[in-house]
């Protein structure tokens, strides 16, 4: 009997410690939390290409580390706090199976230089694709938001995260060397000398002190839903939000029912309708930001009667454009939830 109990016992630990050692898979991991982004196989998409040859030799396995846990705030790079070290790990394991060649490895020294020279080169040779500031290129990495010719979207190098997980000498080994396959071209071939290199890696670091670089998508907004009460009938709350849509500047599209298409037209609820309207050129500057705000475009205010009453409503649009962690949608997602207030607010006067 007390053998019995003690193989037990054995067993039971035994499994135990398979189960607490278990490695977490990353190629799971990686399908559910990043190929949306970059690719399944790593090829890109709304993220870099990971699995760009020149971009696996130029970085190290602590800068894919950072940027997974750190991401890039009010970038379209989310953080993910919630993965554990070793989950982490094994995504970079992930990831590091398309590297042909050896990871890279770099000090944590800072690069000494002069950052006032370094801003004058960097306006030179860099703010075209990165901005004056470093904010990076605008839109996403699809193509709807960016040229055909171009892989990649340039990166903001003011952020918080990139320069988080980037060391001096990551950067000054970008700038040196060039990213083959992107237009990051290397800048020695360009005929500037070691030292100024050094410069501009110094007037980046700078932007760790820079207002823009603390600029995040995590402010509140008071209300999900935008709702008001309408002091007329149903049919002439329906109007008075088609004639305010003009008056501000977009065009009514069409009125259908909130069941349309879910039911046969004769059971449809004539009380609870749709008013769909549009800014073409307020549309094609949100796509050109990010394509995934066609998620909740064209725009749409529902008006509702319950028991008598009409309720005019909407989801507000500064909180689905949180999702995309993307601050330059956010401020146009802002005016775009400020414009719904005065349409609703003028078809309920």
């Amino acid at each position: 009997m007390l053998k019995r109990l003690l193989f037990a016992a054995s067993l039971l630990a035994g499994l135990g410690t398979s189960s607490a050692m278990a490695v977490p898979d990353g190629a799971q991991l990686y399908g559910r939390n990043c190929a949306a982004c970059h690719g399944e196989n790593g090829n890109g998409g709304i993220g870099v290409p990971l699995a760009l040859p020149s971009f696996q030799a130029g970085i190290s396995d602590d800068y894919l580390r950072k940027t997974i846990h750190l991401g890039r705030p009010g970038r379209v790079m989310p953080a993910f706090p919630a993965l554990e070290d070793a989950e982490v790990d094994a995504i970079v394991r992930y990831v590091r199976s398309w590297n042909r060649g050896i990871s890279a490895t770099y000090s944590a020294e800072r690069v000494t230089g002069d950052p006032a020279h370094g801003r004058k080169l960097f306006a030179q040779y860099c703010a075209a694709c990165h901005g004056a500031e470093g904010e990076g290129s605008k839109g996403t990495g699809v193509t709807f938001s960016r040229p055909r010719d171009l892989p990649i979207m340039a990166p903001a190098l003011n952020n918080p995260g990139f320069l988080s997980a980037s060391t001096d000498a990551m950067i000054k080994a970008t700038l040196m060397r060039g990213r083959e396959g992107t237009p990051m071209v290397s800048f020695i071939k360009q005929g500037l000398k070691e030292k100024d290199i050094d410069d501009i890696v110094s007037h980046v670091r700078g932007f760790e002190n820079h207002p823009l670089s603390q600029e995040v998508t995590t402010a509140k907004v008071d209300r999900p839903v935008i709702a008001m009460d309408s002091p007329y009938d149903l049919n002439t709350t329906v109007e008075n939000v088609k004639r305010a849509v003009n008056n501000n500047n977009f065009f009514y599209g069409r009125v259908q029912t909130l069941e349309y298409g879910m039911t046969s037209p004769a059971n449809e609820n004539q009380k609870q309708v749709i008013v769909y309207f549009c800014n073409i050129s307020l549309l094609n500057q949100a796509l050109a930001i990010d394509p995934r705000v066609g998620m909740f475009l064209p725009c749409r205010i529902s008006i509702v009667e319950t028991n008598g009453k009409v309720q005019v409503m909407s989801v507000n649009p500064a909180v689905l454009s949180r999702l995309f962690n993307n601050s330059e949608l956010l401020r146009m997602c802002d005016e775009l939830s400020k414009n719904y207030t005065a349409i609703m607010e003028e078809a309920t006067l």
